[in-house]
C-alpha cells in the first residue's frame, strides 16, 4: 500500500512538472506575430529602432526573467512594461521559447 502510495506521488508530481513547464512554439510564434512583431520584428531580429532589443537567439530563461519582471514592475519601460502586463505565465514561456529557437545576431568576420 505505501509503494502504491509513493508512485502514485511521483507520478503526480512528474505530470504536474511537465505541464508547468510546458512550451507551446507555435503558440509562442502567434503571440510573437500579434503582440511584439511591430517592434522587435517576425522573428525577433528587425528591431524598429536602435534602441530597440533582438530578441531572436536571447536565452530562454533571460526572456521569461525579462517579461516576467517588466509585468511585475520590477523593471521599468515605458513599452515594454505595458505590453508585459496582460501576458500570462505561459504565454511569458511560450514567447521565450519561440524566440530563443530563432537564430540570433551573426557576426561574420
Amino acid at each position: 500500500m505505501r509503494t502504491t502510495l509513493i508512485a502514485a506521488a511521483i507520478l503526480a508530481l512528474a505530470t504536474t512538472s511537465a505541464n508547468t513547464f510546458a512550451r507551446d512554439y507555435e503558440a509562442g510564434k502567434k503571440k510573437a506575430a500579434e503582440v511584439c512583431a511591430a517592434c522587435h520584428g517576425e522573428d525577433g531580429n528587425k528591431p524598429l529602432t536602435p534602441d530597440t532589443p533582438r530578441l531572436g537567439g536571447q536565452y530562454y530563461d533571460y526572456l521569461v526573467h525579462a517579461l516576467e519582471a517588466y509585468k511585475s514592475g520590477k523593471r521599468q519601460n515605458p513599452m515594454m512594461s505595458p505590453m508585459a502586463q496582460p501576458l500570462s505565465k505561459d504565454e511569458i514561456r511560450n514567447l521565450a521559447h519561440y524566440f530563443s529557437k530563432q537564430q540570433g545576431l551573426a557576426v561574420r568576420y
